[in-house]
């Protein structure tokens, strides 16, 4: 060999030596994973006399440069109840997305028998850009980032500029952080907090968008799931600000119908109309009126835009007709020109969806649009709005909406792509009006290792710790405590007594 050769050979051989391979993603997040956790009282009425403590949890912005800028995650722990049986943690998310999580287990661990509770700490987590964790605040001027397009091309022109303006004050407020406030990052985040809480592996319970969730951990860490339970549950082919939004327009359509049939059984009370085809009529009737003139009721203006969605917040659950009635009979007799004040409930909504907030609910917006790209042409919504109008009156307005996300920055990695093997328990009612049931049969199909709780013929959205149910209830405790899944699909029927008269 030449001796220049040789050489150089020689040169390269001691390189390979002396310089270090690249770190592989698990140590580049060592510092992460291996922090100690410092547990302070939570500060908070729910979960201080459960024993709960909280501690902040420090995560990468971008995982793909963790030295670069960091956020702060906060978490809150229930302790098991018998250190002896304790199995190990449950982590959990209550939706949204954009949900607060720190409580989020208060209710659930109500549900759970003793011998559940006894076996894990019960974890919640304010997500990213959520609640008490490093905050994402778009200073919107109003609370909420979806709304109905109205009734007419002039309403939805203005739907479509305040749709831009939020988009507009996010990118002005926020930066490039927002392009990392996604599902991945916060399933990521979650790996960082199981190490740091010294597991190998987790268990998970989670509800609407905190299916979706679960879904995107045990895909991207399936090795790290352990008992995973998905609580009404969001079609993973669908999840996003078009398609998941839009499958809501038929779902709240039939419960409309439903809470109708009901009205109407209570027309003395009401007066909204004595069947249902009466009191849909009263109801578009109102919703025109508000076209034409907004109407007053307390501090806040209703119109077209904001009337089907005090609709749309109060139809996921049965158990509110009464409330859903007594709030549209306040927004009627104030149309009337009657003297009419929001009940503390209708205030509490109404100032959620159109009052200026510190905490607004950007964060939902944030997520879904950094999670998957939507149309940016607004003529594509009015077409399919004006499509929806016959079959979905009251909602298709609202389901088939231009959003914020037609204006946001493209997303910074693709939609996870659901499909694994991992053993996890669905549970999901037939009429939900948030996630749908056949978006749960497509979770169901996606998950070849999941069993399948279908409740039959209720319109609820969340049932374990919101909705008691006795074969529900038994299902999931059964597996939580023993990590035995039914050896079939299962049908639960409503309890004996639910129905409302």
């Amino acid at each position: 060999m030449h001796p220049t050769k040789a050489i150089a050979a020689a040169t390269a051989v001691l390189a390979g030596f002396l310089i270090a391979a690249p770190a592989s993603a698990d140590e580049r997040l060592d510092r992460f994973h291996d922090q100690q956790l410092s547990w302070q009282s939570c500060d908070d009425p729910r979960l201080d006399p459960l024993g709960a403590q909280c501690a902040e949890v420090t995560v990468p912005l971008d995982y793909a440069a963790p030295q670069g800028q960091t956020l702060t995650v906060v978490v809150s722990r229930i302790p098991a109840a018998d250190p002896a049986q304790r199995r190990g943690v449950m982590l959990s998310n209550p939706g949204g997305p954009g949900g607060a999580g720190l409580d989020a287990m208060v209710d659930v661990r109500e549900a759970m028998t003793e011998e559940v509770r006894a076996r894990y700490d019960l974890i919640g987590m304010d997500p990213r850009g959520v609640g008490r964790s490093t905050p994402v605040n778009c200073r919107w001027p109003r609370g909420f980032g979806l709304q109905s397009a109205g009734l007419d091309a002039a309403s939805y022109a203005e739907s479509v500029a305040q749709q831009a303006e939020l988009a507009a004050r996010c990118a002005a407020n926020e930066g490039e952080r927002l392009r990392h406030i996604t599902t991945r990052n916060t399933a990521r985040d979650m790996d960082v907090v199981r190490a740091a809480l010294g597991e190998d592996r987790i268990s998970y319970f989670g509800t609407s968008y905190g299916t979706y969730l679960g879904a995107v951990y045990t895909q991207m860490f399936p090795e790290r799931g352990d008992r995973i339970v998905l609580d009404s549950v969001a079609d993973p082919h669908r999840y996003g600000p078009v398609g998941m939004i839009q499958d809501m327009g038929p779902a709240n359509e039939a419960a409309f119908d439903r809470w109708a049939d009901w009205a109407a059984g209570h027309d003395a009370e009401y007066r909204f109309g004595a069947d249902r085809a009466t009191v849909r009529a009263t109801v578009l009737e109102l919703v025109r009126r508000a076209n034409e003139r907004p109407v007053r009721l307390g501090e806040f203006e209703l119109d077209d835009h904001s009337i089907p969605m005090v609709l749309f917040l109060g139809l996921d659950d049965p158990r509110q007709y009464p409330q859903v009635a007594n709030q549209l009979g306040s927004i009627l007799d104030a149309a009337a020109g009657m003297p009419a004040e929001p009940s503390p409930e209708l205030a509490t909504v109404l100032a959620f969806m159109l009052a200026a907030r510190p905490g607004d609910n950007s964060a939902q917006m944030a997520i879904m649009c950094g999670d998957v790209d939507a149309p940016r042409d607004p003529n594509w919504y009015w077409r399919n709005i004006e499509a929806s109008r016959a079959s979905q009156p009251l909602f298709g307005a609202f389901a088939d909406n231009i959003t914020p996300c037609a204006f946001w920055p493209t997303p910074i990695e693709s939609p996870t792509a659901i499909g694994n093997s991992v053993p996890s328990l669905i549970v999901q009612a037939t009429g939900d009006t948030r996630t749908t049931h056949g978006g749960a049969l497509a979770m169901h199909r996606a998950l070849t290792g999941s069993r399948m709780i279908t409740l039959r013929d209720v319109p609820i959205h969340s049932i374990f710790g919101r909705y008691p149910n006795a074969c529900v209830y038994a299902a999931v405790n059964t597996y939580f405590r023993d990590g035995t899944l039914p050896e079939s699909d299962l049908i639960c029927q409503d309890d004996p007594g639910r129905a409302l008269r």
